[in-house]
């Protein structure tokens, strides 16, 4: 039957997904402002009241499908690891494996739309502030997920703060070098040692490092 709740949720995920190729393609050759959203839904073939029913903001158009499941994800994997896993283990392991697997929220994937999103970010402020906006969210449930398991909130947000930074370095990284045309193979493989690295630092500290002599 067409109300089938599987198949509705399929229909909205197509009509969602139409929406936001559609917006790409328009803010690519319009500018963001240059892109209505009754021309979007014109060009996904739905109504404007449809899209806002889809997307409360504009930037949400090209930003959700794409950024917003990663939001969770590393308040997700805290919450999984398994007993005597500390945090910062076990999200160094949960990026390894996204470099292994070439995902797209490692920074390492020549996905051709991920591409054209990187690019139109770079270049529209409006996105770039919905997309750090994300960053705070996503930092903000990493800290609560500390806390739901008793660590003390300040001492939540200090390591929070941490590793999140740390990410956000590493994944900007690969995504300057895939965005400048580095083989992901070449990349991959520094971006291993860099992370190796990165949480290294994270469990023993900086020490001595930098200190001038």
């Amino acid at each position: 039957m067409d109300d089938h709740p599987g198949l509705r949720e399929r229909k909205k995920d197509t009509t969602r997904r139409q929406l936001s190729a559609a917006a790409l393609t328009l803010f690519e050759a319009h500018g963001f402002e240059g892109a209505s959203c009754a021309a979007i839904a014109e060009a996904a073939n739905v109504s404007k009241k449809t899209l806002f029913n889809y997307f409360s903001l504009k930037a949400d158009l090209v930003l959700e499908i794409a950024r917003r499941p990663h939001v969770h994800e590393p308040a997700d994997v805290v919450r999984a690891r398994p007993p005597g896993q500390s945090p910062h283990a076990a999200l160094r392991d949960h990026h390894l494996a996204g470099l292994a697997e070439r995902r797209p929220s490692t920074g390492l994937t020549d996905d051709p739309d991920v591409l054209r999103l990187n690019r139109l970010i770079d270049v529209t402020p409006e996105l770039a502030h919905r997309e750090a906006q994300y960053h705070q969210d996503c930092l903000r449930l990493l800290v609560q997920a500390l806390v739901d398991e008793g660590t003390p909130e300040l001492v939540a947000r200090l390591v929070a703060a941490q590793i999140h930074g740390t990410h956000r370095v590493l994944v900007t990284e690969n995504t300057h070098r895939v965005m400048a045309g580095d083989p992901l193979d070449t990349i991959h493989a520094d971006a291993v040692v860099a992370t190796e690295h990165a949480y290294h630092l994270l469990e023993h500290g900086l020490g001595d490092l930098l200190r001038r002599s």
